[in-house]
């Protein structure tokens, strides 16, 4: 049976049942979804009946309960009927040796069969065994591994099968699917006093689902071209990973032209509120600070490293750290992250995206795009953390607004002093400033070549927190002795 969806105006308006022979077959099937929520997309289902002894077959479609009375409709665009009798081979009229000519034929291709599909999985599995050994693991904790089932009900759904073009999310994101009615109930109808922020995607809510757990809630805005391709790109990815370091994807919905995801809750919000703005936390220690850098640092070497192809994130700065009650930063927001180039290749051509401040000029002239340009934005992220100020201030003097530009200024002069948070001020050991801000200055380098990598950036951090430590325990021996 064939469907392509060509006379609906919008996505999910459209939900019909079929019917064989007067028995329900497929329930609400909603073609948006199946079509790769693309209109006019091609998509069929496969169904093996029995004839009535008549030997007619009656194929019905018809509106289903979810549909709106006024869009009640149902298509089907084309039929393809194969019929198999068992029993034509055996006709009278065969004698035996015929007969036992077609059986000694069909055993004999019956056993090429099995033998060219046991090659082939044998072929498969020995890919799939040489791809775990290239992959690059950081750590017991980070391994690629896909997310849980959801934990609350069960909303798994069974789809039938569908053309390679057509299908949207693999069959395992299915299981993350939530209802609309789970995330209204959560969110209290997405009233305002639940509202916890907001971006280019959209707003973003807190709920409480049934079983008590917090979640965050981000709703799209309807008709945006761009938030879906962001929305269905995030759901490809965090259902393809998984790292201690990064935002862990609850689930998400797409009933009635929604587009809603549904993260892990991170109480203590993005790690700009707790640098400056209007709400602006406490101020972080300096050993906090290094520990969430070290944190993101390690999400991000994740994406760069957990795979052959690396994941380039694009979007890293300060309102996509999030911090949890504990004070963990993991990474989020990943609907403009991409595939990188191939262990072959140096770089992937595309258009450029990011966020203005934080957007890897080589990768801005360019247009491409490596695993350095996270670098740069990352240590773009470092100065925020070092300085406390936004990385585009138009209140302050001309040569300061930019505070890339000011910070390595300040810092090719020695004058390191000059840009420091004054929170942190007669606070922190000189040798640990010194050795944070030379590597937040190695991040931004002009081209990508002269860039750590990820990796480098982490052993840097951590070597960073260890001095401040060490400096820290001399301190306190000093002062008991």
């Amino acid at each position: 049976m064939h469907f392509c969806d060509i006379v609906s105006p919008v996505l999910n308006q459209l939900f019909f049942d079929v019917y064989i022979n007067k028995y329900s077959v497929s329930t609400d099937l909603d073609l948006s979804f199946q079509g790769g929520f693309n209109l006019a997309s091609p998509y069929y289902i496969d169904h093996f009946v029995g004839s009535n002894v008549s030997g007619h077959i009656q194929v019905d479609v018809g509106p289903s309960k979810r549909s709106l009375p006024e869009r009640a409709n149902a298509i089907l665009n084309g039929l393809e009927i194969y019929r198999i009798n068992g029993a034509a081979i055996f006709h009278p009229n065969f004698r035996k040796k015929e007969l036992l000519a077609v059986v000694f034929i069909g055993f004999f291709l019956g056993t090429l069969f099995f033998l060219f599909v046991l090659v082939v999985l044998i072929v498969l599995a020995c890919q799939k065994w040489r791809s775990q050994r290239l992959s690059c693991p950081i750590d017991s904790s980070a391994q690629c591994s896909p997310l849980p089932v959801f934990s609350g009900n069960s909303y798994s759904r069974i789809i039938e099968m569908a053309t390679p073009r057509a299908v949207a999310f693999s069959t395992s994101n299915l299981s993350l699917k939530i209802p609309l009615s789970e995330i209204l109930l959560a969110t209290n109808y997405f009233q305002e006093q639940f509202q916890i922020g907001s971006g280019g995607f959209g707003k973003v809510y807190k709920g409480i689902l049934r079983d008590g757990t917090p979640i965050a809630v981000k709703r799209g805005a309807r008709g945006s071209q761009q938030g879906l391709q962001e929305f269905r790109a995030e759901v490809e990815l965090l259902t393809k990973i998984r790292h201690r370091h990064l935002v862990s994807l609850i689930g998400y919905c797409t009933e009635q032209s929604e587009m809603i995801l549904a993260y892990e809750f991170m109480g203590k919000g993005p790690l700009r509120s707790h640098l400056y703005g209007a709400n602006h936390n406490p101020p972080l220690s300096w050993k906090q600070r290094l520990h969430v850098c070290i944190g993101s640092a390690r999400g991000l070497h994740y994406l760069h490293t957990c795979s052959c192809q690396p994941i380039i994130h694009r979007d890293v700065k300060s309102t996509n750290i999030l911090i949890d009650e504990k004070y963990i930063a993991k990474v989020a927001d990943f609907g403009l992250s991409r595939m990188g180039p191939h262990l072959n290749q140096t770089h992937v051509s595309t258009c450029v995206k990011g966020s203005f401040g934080y957007l890897d000029p080589e990768y801005f002239k360019t247009q491409q795009l490596t695993e350095k340009s996270d670098v740069y934005s990352f240590g773009v992220v470092m100065l925020e953390v070092l300085c406390a100020r936004p990385v585009i201030d138009q209140s302050l003097p001309w040569e300061q607004i930019n505070l890339a530009e000011w910070s390595v200024h300040c810092l090719n002069k020695g004058n390191l002093d000059r840009i420091v948070d004054p929170c942190l001020k007669g606070k922190v050991d000189s040798m640990s400033l010194k050795k944070f801000g030379e590597t937040a200055e190695r991040c931004l380098a002009q081209y990508g070549v002269d860039r750590p990598a990820m990796g480098d950036v982490l052993w840097n951090l951590e070597y960073v927190l260890q001095i401040h430590e060490s400096k820290h325990c001399q301190q306190s021996l000093s002062q008991q002795c």
